[in-house]
């Protein structure tokens, strides 16, 4: 028995979706580090620490809006690298355990691979090789491509949609959700390409987090998401967004949903060259059917 649409629950969007890079950590310290121990251990410096706990304090003064909201909560995903769950055991320090939903590691928002132990001096050859080749298609000897981030990255958000949709995010009527999800630096890029679809030429223009920097999608009063709520427009172009992927933040943060092609003609336009506007393929197909009629008439 098929059930009605009117008795299924009412999705219920969480109002922030918080990224976070990491803090430094010994590899962004010293690239050696990665000669003798796997990415995955690679540990926080002591600055690493203090720039995740100061992130822990940035970020709760976001979600509960300087301390004015009474009613949010937050939800944390995070890597299983020991960087990021090390920046998320700062982080955490900033919330009381009443506020925190859960939190959960995601193998899949994991760092891209770059191989096992890395040579220093190999893996300087082969990222200079990156540039030349595209970021985004470049795949590591051994290892990973940003391509092959990107489809791990989209199976997660099918998962997350999935939390999202039964409720196991604890979206109670009078509850703002947040979430937070602790990753990596092109990890993080990736997710966002991929949220709001941007292209492969669009990716390549985008600027790394730095660490412990955070990026803040916030849900419009239109039901979506955008950067350009909580950041400025300087802060999207120093990030790398053209003019026209600023305008769309711009537009996402108060528009409705469902008028983004006509909206946005610029966008058709990347694919598409010499596309008609409504008007001329009205005339067009009114010349045609006069014509039409004409030789069916003349036979």
């Amino acid at each position: 028995m098929s059930s009605c649409s009117c008795c299924r629950p009412v999705r219920r969007l969480p109002k922030r979706i918080i990224l976070v890079r990491h803090g430094e950590s010994q590899g962004n310290l010293d690239m050696s580090a990665y000669t003798t121990t796997p990415d995955y251990k690679i540990p926080l410096t002591p600055l690493g620490i203090e720039q995740a706990r100061a992130a822990g304090e940035g970020i709760f003064g976001v979600v509960s809006d300087g301390g004015m909201a009474t009613n949010w909560k937050v939800h944390f995903y995070v890597s299983p690298y020991v960087r990021t769950r090390a920046t998320l055991m700062e982080i955490g320090r900033a919330f009381p355990k009443k506020r925190i939903i859960g939190a959960r590691e995601e193998c899949r928002v994991r760092e891209q691979d770059f191989g096992n132990f890395q040579v220093e001096d190999r893996m300087k050859v082969v990222k200079e090789t990156r540039q030349r080749f595209g970021r985004f298609f470049f795949r590591f000897p051994e290892g990973e491509s940003a391509a092959d981030v990107f489809d791990r990255v989209s199976s997660f958000m099918e998962s997350l949609w999935r939390d999202i949709d039964m409720r196991r995010l604890d979206q109670g009527e009078d509850t703002e959700t947040n979430l937070v999800i602790i990753s990596h630096g092109l990890t993080s890029r990736v997710f966002l390409m991929k949220w709001f679809k941007w292209t492969v030429d669009q990716f390549e223009r985008l600027n790394n987090f730095g660490n412990c920097e955070f990026r803040v999608m916030q849900l419009g009063p239109g039901g979506d998401y955008s950067l350009a709520i909580f950041h400025t427009k300087e802060e999207l172009q120093s990030w790398g967004l053209s003019p026209e992927m600023v305008i769309d933040q711009q537009w996402r943060a108060t528009a409705n949903r469902g008028n983004w092609n006509e909206d946005f003609p610029w966008y058709l336009n990347s694919f598409f060259h010499h596309l008609k506007d409504s008007q001329e393929n009205e005339e067009a197909e009114e010349n045609g059917n006069r014509e039409l009629q004409l030789t069916r008439h003349c036979v």
